[in-house]
């Protein structure tokens, strides 16, 4: 019998060349939503000046000005946080097998916006660049990490609560809800002792938005981000395994306990890195793995990377329209995202079968 160098069935072939398809097409129109990203705005820019704008030294000329200094560091950062966020909530909507998990409802960004304000209002830390004369943008280190802690401490507990064998995707739910409402109790006693200064840097960085993300940050968020999805993918195989079961997981040898708590515990660190550099951004992480899952299905090696490319996608776009639908005013992303993500996940609701999403 002669050796067959591919002995893959053709159906399983045309499966995996399907799902490549949409995930090359994501791409795609993921490099012409950075092209519109750079071109529209208060000052559009043609063709001919975007190009000349990036391959001229940064800085030189109104083009290259506007490219490098304002747009570029703003559409990569809304490409980047994009996609770690979907990629997060796609991870923690498997490792907790519950198709409402994401960092808004868990809790976690809540807790993120608390650990900012505490540091800024009780410990005094450092606020960053002025804005306006008298507003400060809570952009230190200190602040940051404050931020990062309260939301890793919140994704452990999530993490404990999860361990328990009693517990259902409902509870799961009332359990973000009831952390959420903590902290953003938390959060709003301490903007009722706060300065008028404190009071509107806590507002501001409450706005998620790409704009407040400069050179500076950005290559820490992108290291982090890249290092995250990795992880996902190589514990793609480990999920597709949970995804029926952690019984028929365990028997496939795989050490599911050690799985939920690594792949929460990146997921939300990823997150919190994300969530202290740009603000709260609301259901990106939550509805787009959902949209992935009706493109490339539940096969976590395509849906893993099909939510990254989609959620950076989807937050340019979103920062897009959040620029030009009010020029010259700028609205904040996150804005933009709560009012395109709650019509889409009402019809996703009605869409599924049962009337309920499919972890």
């Amino acid at each position: 019998m002669p050796f067959d160098s591919n002995p893959l069935p053709e159906d399983y072939r045309a499966y995996l060349l399907k799902k490549r398809w949409v995930l090359g097409l994501l791409t795609g129109i993921l490099g012409v939503s950075i092209v519109l990203g750079l071109s529209l705005g208060g000052v559009p820019l043609s063709f001919h000046e975007l190009v000349n704008g990036l391959l001229r030294r940064p800085g030189s000329g109104q083009a290259g000005l506007i490219l490098w200094s304002v747009r570029l560091p703003q559409v990569l950062a809304a490409v980047v946080a994009g996609g770690a966020l979907a990629g997060a909530g796609a991870v923690m909507q498997s490792v907790l097998k519950n198709p409402l998990a994401s960092p808004f409802t868990l809790g976690i960004s809540h807790a993120a916006a608390f650990g900012a304000a505490l540091s800024v209002v009780i410990l005094g830390s450092s606020m960053g660049p002025a804005l306006k004369g008298f507003v400060r943008i809570p952009g230190s280190v200190f602040t940051a990490g404050c931020s990062l802690g309260f939301s890793l401490g919140t994704a452990g507990l999530i993490v404990g609560v999860a361990q328990r064998r009693s517990v259902t995707p409902e509870v799961m739910v009332l359990t973000g809800v009831a952390i959420g409402s903590l902290f953003t109790a938390g959060t709003m006693l301490l903007q009722f002792f706060a300065d008028d200064a404190q009071l509107a840097a806590m507002v501001f960085w409450s706005f998620g938005d790409v704009a407040r993300v400069h050179w500076q940050g950005l290559g820490g968020v992108a290291f982090c981000t890249g290092m995250a999805l990795l992880f996902f993918m190589k514990e793609a195989f480990f999920y597709n395994a949970m995804a029926a079961g952690d019984e028929t997981a365990k028997g496939l040898g795989v050490a599911v306990e050690r799985v939920r708590l690594m792949g929460m515990l990146a997921a939300s660190f990823v997150t919190s890195v994300v969530i202290s550099s740009v603000g709260i951004i609301g259901f990106v992480g939550l509805v787009v793995p959902h949209l992935t899952r009706r493109l490339l299905g539940e096969d976590h090696r395509f849906l893993l990377p099909g939510s990254a490319l989609l959620g950076a996608l989807i937050l340019p776009l979103s920062d897009l329209v959040a620029r030009l639908i009010l020029l010259p005013h700028v609205l904040p992303v996150s804005i933009c995202t709560a009012f395109l993500g709650a019509p889409a996940f009402l019809w996703i609701l009605l869409k599924s079968k049962g009337g309920g999403c499919h972890a």
